[in-house]
């Protein structure tokens, strides 16, 4: 796959020069976290992850806010993007239970790393023949084929997408992925899908695992337990993918060190620690307490981190890309959800 690092994007070159303290920035962040969960709780069927873009993007906009989003701020939302976004990652390695996605079956594993393929270079080629700007294509097709705004997050700490790239990508996916919360109960009748069927359809074609939930529990508690490790077995695909756009990114840029010298890693650090994360789920050792904090923190670290991201998209050039985002969104649902069907009725 062709990865290139972009100078900044001319949307964001009037950001005024980051400041050297990042902690009204990051103060800001975690704010605009506790916004939106405070929406999610009031309106439950808005994802927290999507508040948190939405307000990322609308304080950004705003005449007061604007300036201390783009000067002052600046260092603290970009560091949270970053910084934030991976200790997040690290921790939903903790909600992946390696023991669950093992009882799957290997037909059913085979399915699910079929349906990944095929949606991940799927939806690439065809945001490529649109012509969509930067990564966004790559970042598109990351979030479509494992898990929403996270993958998204943790592709482009390695590709060194432009925060705006980011940005737009997890906005597009949070919201088809939504979509699907009220459209894919509908077809379920229409294409003879039993419960458990339905809920294997719903945990490899949504995005988002809150989406899965949403979507799977509308067909009772069979079909949300087949959604759920469909949806996990999915997310532990996650490290290989990242490792593999990561190695992409470092022969492209053979001989080039960082900043400080070093060489770029053959798999980065926080795909390790997802990896390490998921092991120790594994194990069973860790109290059912324990899980659930990791999750709320999971949570209210990538708000935060997403929060961030958000406030860098400048909206009149997202626009001028609207439409062939839209169409690629749309592509890449068929495409998701016509592959998970075939493999759904392959595997039954």
């Amino acid at each position: 796959m062709a990865l290139l690092h972009r100078p900044q994007s001319p949307a964001l070159r009037h950001v005024s020069r980051e400041t050297s303290t990042p902690w009204p920035g990051l103060a800001l962040a975690v704010g605009g976290a506790l916004g939106a969960w405070c929406i999610h709780h009031l309106i439950p069927a808005v994802p927290m992850l999507t508040a948190s873009v939405v307000l990322g993007i609308a304080v950004a906009h705003l005449p007061g806010p604007r300036t201390f989003v783009r000067g002052a701020g600046r260092t603290g939302l970009s560091l949270a993007g970053r910084r934030l976004m991976r200790i997040g990652i690290v921790l939903l390695g903790l909600g992946l239970g390696l023991d669950q996605v093992l009882r799957l079956g290997w037909a059913t594993v085979a399915m699910v790393v079929a349906v990944v393929a095929a949606t991940f270079f799927g939806t690439l080629w065809l945001g490529r023949r649109l012509g969509l700007p930067g990564d966004q294509p790559l970042l598109i097709a990351t979030g479509y084929s494992i898990c929403g705004a996270s993958a998204i997050g943790a592709v482009s700490q390695v590709s060194g997408s432009d925060e705006e790239d980011v940005a737009a990508s997890v906005a597009l996916v949070t919201l088809c992925g939504t979509l699907a919360i009220a459209v894919l109960p509908i077809f379920q009748d229409p294409l003879a899908l039993s419960d458990p069927a339905f809920g294997r359809w719903v945990g490899a074609g949504v995005h988002d695992v809150g989406q899965v939930v949403a979507t799977a529990q509308t067909a009772g508690p069979d079909a949300l337990g087949e959604a759920v490790l469909v949806k996990l077995m999915r997310v532990a695909l996650l490290a290989p993918l990242v490792a593999a756009v990561a190695f992409s990114v470092r022969a492209r840029r053979r001989g080039v060190r960082t900043p400080s010298g070093r060489r770029p890693a053959p798999v980065p650090l926080f795909v390790a620690g997802f990896l390490a994360a998921a092991g120790l789920r594994a194990t069973g050792l860790l109290p059912d307490v324990a899980l659930e904090w990791a999750h709320t923190a999971q949570e209210a670290l990538l708000a935060a981190a997403l929060f961030g991201l958000g406030s860098a998209v400048h909206l009149p050039t997202l626009a001028r890309t609207g439409g062939r985002a839209a169409a690629l969104g749309l592509g890449a649902w068929v495409v998701v959800a016509g592959v998970s069907y075939a493999g759904v009725m392959l595997t039954v």
